[in-house]
């Protein structure tokens, strides 16, 4: 018999069976074990097996046919000491290295000894001369690795035996790693292809496995890979210590993918409502491209909530996903003083196409839209990063575009706002809009247009809508249509422009418009109740008007060079004056009239609950003037082997502008504004705006027809100012070498549109860790880190807002507020973050807010905390970071 031919039975055997299971380094020699009753026996290795040769056997050969392995493939085999086909003992050894290769299978072990009569085969460690183990087998089949410490297995009987194995199980999403399921067991038994059981077993999803800082401890249990673990008396250790949470039975399922099954609760107590579970339900997965979960929280003074979750996907098409949100509050007890009831609810839905899906039309939802306290008075945790919501929108539209020449895009949208200090929702059901690109009706569409004739163009579009106003206590009922208001518009802007003596860039433009309505109303003097009556007449009507104007404008440019040798090398300023002109007629054909009681002629426009405005009535004709100045530097580099210098932008931005009313009789110049911005301060951009008046104002603030400089004051009054910046801090900007210069990105992140919030406590990583993710491994190792000592990482945000007012000289600082967050890295496990402001005028803090966070390893511990305010309270958390076992938890809150 060949040496290969005994290999490929091995390897035949090793593919019937084994799969699926691992190993640690645990000192268990691979002696001779007998199992009861079972025919396995480890063999033992010859002692001369460095030094034995191969004999020739004298006995003659067994007539007896024996069983012939079955080669299914090459197979290819080495050791690096140690290669031996023993004929007498029936065996083939492998010492020192010994590698096997069939197929997409490999075994790596220090000794590997296969019995081709018995049809055993062994792999396991070796042992050097102290005592210590290396090259512990190491089998892969496809995907499936294997590193146990020995591992023993009968071909006649298909079962073996296997000493301390550990294998990686996918669960959840089927994503190997952090939250993947370890098992470990002492001893395992293979009953057959698919059934293993597992003797002083250890469950944990801790990634050292050697010494897991947690673990389920499990005496028996059975095993179905990628299926499920069937445990009897089960309890959790922390760092070896056994913890009261134990079960008589488990049951750990390992199925990979998305499987329905029951969503564990949240238990805890509220003085006002009682004992409480929360978020407790089912997940359904419906199909491959949709799933539901539907939870629910109870109280046992009566309160309870509902949610309904749906998230949907498919790839190359849409996403999107659905909440249906619905608590019941009752607040104490029936026949108690502070006794209530009330209901809240929440519906959020959002969906998104994929461009790819249909280039020529899209729709889209994102709907936020419920009880405007729901936020506030919500009984869930979940629910406290909205607490300070106070406007809820809502828009779903479907767009098309007509490609062809000339191209018309359309939409019809249906939107809503809603303001939940007021209660005040403002719906559109719904608005339709079209436009045509613009047309150059004197030249072809490509070619190049010049002068005044070739660059007349013209556009038009149609808005059209449905306007709702309505309240919270009439929202989804008939009252909600009573004031509805329905109108449309159709305009069309026609424009040209051209340059005058080579540097002045001129404009001429018209526009028209055509209102539709589909109210009117009428107004007369009611002479018995001696009031003015207005009624409501239903039906189409219609009104139009138009405007026309022109602008002039040019670009000024200065520098300054002061020389190569001076700090400031040069000065640039650029300057941007304009000028323009509009006029409107007078539309008094659109305007009626009745007589009052004091028998005084009053003019009104039926037209007054247009949504798109109502016609003038007075002639417009004015004159606006604008400036605007950008001012920057050329600031010799720092850097001695730059060759180029700096561009420092002092002025980004600084304009004014006015108008001048040729029509009116009186108080023609309008007041004038001003607003700027700079960055003068590295990455600190100030923003600031003013407003001048040049008239002035009579002991009652109203304006007077004479300049202020005339009436003993400056050239024009300050009536309002503000000034807003935002910048941001962080350790690295103080070590040695100076300030980092931010990239774009990291710009955009420090100035979001909300800075200040602040992640779920329960959340993964925080701000912190988004911003400076280079401190620590997106991984999380137990690696040695470094001490901090005085230096600790810390970032911090901060925004600045002033407002003044002085219209009617009462010279008042109407907003003055910093608002600041940011988070602190004690240690590399800790961090402390902070979210609060301050409002200089009314000397208070804003809702101040306080996150701890500590790493835990496998266990995530958060800490939320709000001093002081409305929403004074707190939220104790520490869990399971990995998705399976992430209903060990233990969460408590503040009583109120």
């Amino acid at each position: 018999m060949q040496p290969n031919k005994h290999l490929s039975l091995f390897l035949f055997v090793l593919l019937c069976g084994i799969a699926t299971l691992s190993a640690q380094e645990d000192p268990i020699t691979p002696l001779p074990i007998k199992a009861i009753k079972d025919t396995i026996y480890a063999p033992l290795l010859p002692p001369n097996i460095l030094n034995d040769s191969i004999r020739t056997d004298s006995i003659q050969t067994d007539t007896v046919p024996k069983k012939q392995p079955l080669l299914l493939d090459n197979i290819q085999y080495k050791a690096k000491d140690y290669v031996k086909l023993s004929q007498k003992d029936h065996k083939i050894y492998l010492y020192n290295e010994a590698e096997i290769y069939y197929q997409d299978t490999e075994l790596k072990a220090g000794v590997i000894v296969m019995d081709y009569v018995t049809n055993e085969v062994y792999a396991g460690r070796m042992k050097d001369s102290l005592g210590n183990y290396s090259q512990l087998p190491y089998f892969k089949q496809g995907s499936q690795e294997v590193r146990p410490d020995s591992i023993r297995f009968n071909f006649d009987t298909e079962k073996a035996l296997i000493w301390n194995s550990r294998t990686e199980q996918e669960a959840g999403l089927g994503q190997l790693g952090s939250d993947a399921m370890k098992v470990y067991a002492e001893k395992t038994k293979k009953e057959n292809d698919s059934v293993y059981f597992l003797n002083e077993g250890k469950l944990t999803t801790s990634k050292d496995t050697v010494n897991p800082d947690y673990y389920i401890r499990i005496r028996k249990a059975k095993f179905v890979p990628k299926k499920k673990i069937i445990a009897g008396y089960s309890n959790m250790y922390i760092m070896d210590v056994p913890t009261p949470i134990a079960l008589p039975f488990a049951y750990f399922p390992l199925t990979t993918g998305r499987v329905a099954g029951i969503l564990f609760p949240t238990f805890g107590n509220d003085p006002r409502r009682g004992y409480f579970i929360q978020n407790g339900g089912y997940y359904l997965p419906i199909s491959d491209y949709v799933d539901l979960s539907v939870t629910g929280d109870y109280y046992t003074n009566g309160s309870y909530g509902l949610q309904g979750r749906s998230i949907y996907s498919k790839r190359y098409k849409f996403k999107g996903n659905i909440n249906i949100s619905y608590e019941n509050l009752v607040t104490s007890q029936k026949g108690f003083d502070d006794y209530s009831r009330t209901s809240n609810y929440n519906i959020r839905i959002s969906h998104s196409q994929d461009t790819k899906a249909s280039p020529n039309s899209r729709f889209s939802a994102s709907v936020n839209l419920g009880s405007s306290q729901y936020y506030t008075n919500s009984l869930n945790q979940v629910n406290r990063n909205n607490s300070q919501t106070n406007t809820f929108a809502s828009s779903i539209s479907y767009s098309k575009t007509f490609p062809a020449y000339p191209s018309v895009n359309t939409s019809l949208t249906v939107s809503h706002t809603q303001n939940s200090r007021t209660q005040t929702i403002n719906m559109s059901l719904p608005t339709f809009q079209a436009s045509m690109e613009r047309i150059y009706p004197f030249v072809k569409r490509d070619a190049v247009k010049k002068g005044v004739f070739e660059n007349i163009n013209f556009q038009y579009d149609v808005n059209a809508q449905n306007s709702i106003t309505t309240t919270e206590e009439n929202f989804f009922k008939s009252g909600m249509f009573d004031d509805a208001r329905i109108g449309a518009r159709h305009r069309i802007p026609v424009a040209t422009n051209f340059k005058l003596a080579k540097y002045l860039s001129v404009s001429l433009n018209g526009n028209y418009e055509d209102v539709w309505t589909m109210e009117t109303i009428r107004r007369s003097y009611d002479e018995e109740r001696e009031e003015v009556v207005t009624d409501t007449i239903a039906g189409f009507d219609r009104f139009n008007r138009y405007s026309f104007g022109t602008s002039i404008g040019t670009t000024v440019y200065g520098t300054w060079n002061r020389g190569e040798d001076k700090k400031i090398q040069a000065l640039r300023h650029v300057m941007r004056p304009s000028i323009s002109y509009s006029y409107t007629p007078s539309f008094e054909q659109f305007y009626e009239s009745y007589v009052d009681g004091d028998g005084e002629e009053v003019e009104y426009t039926p037209y007054e609950t247009s949504i798109y405005g109502r016609p003038s009535l007075n002639k417009g004709s004015s004159l606006s003037f604008s400036l605007q100045n950008s001012l920057e530097a050329k600031v010799r580099d720092k850097d001695s082997t730059a060759t180029e210098p700096k561009k420092v932008k002092i002025l980004s931005n600084l304009s004014f502008s006015a108008s001048y009313n040729l029509e009116a009789d009186s108080l023609r110049l309008s007041p004038i504004s001003m607003s700027g911005a700079t960055e003068i301060i590295k990455n600190v951009p100030i923003n600031f705006a003013a407003s001048f008046d040049p008239y002035a104002i009579d002991n009652n603030g109203r304006r007077i027809n004479t300049l202020n400089i005339k009436n003993g004051g400056g050239l024009a009054r300050l009536t309002s100012a503000r000034i807003n910046t935002g910048f941001s801090l962080n350790s690295e900007m103080f070590q040695k070498g100076g300030a980092k210069e931010m990239d774009d990105e990291e710009r955009q992140s420090n100035f979001s549109d909300n800075p200040f919030a602040m992640d779920d406590v329960r959340g993964e990583r925080s701000n912190f860790d988004r911003g400076n993710n280079r401190r620590r491994n997106d991984d999380d190792t137990d690696e040695d880190q470094p001490i901090y000592n005085n230096k600790l990482p810390w970032d911090a945000r901060f925004t600045y807002v002033a407002s003044y007012n002085n219209n009617n000289r009462q010279s008042e600082i109407t907003n003055h507020s910093l608002m600041f967050s940011g988070n602190v890295q004690l240690t590399p496990k800790w961090e402390v973050g902070f979210n609060s402001g301050y409002d200089l005028k009314n000397k208070g803090f804003t809702d101040t807010r306080f996150a701890f966070k500590r790493e835990l390893g496998s266990f995530h511990l958060s800490f939320d905390w709000t001093p002081f305010g409305r929403y004074e309270r707190w939220y104790f958390f520490i869990g399971i970071r990995s998705s399976i076992l992430q209903d060990l938890k233990w969460e408590n809150r503040s009583q109120r």
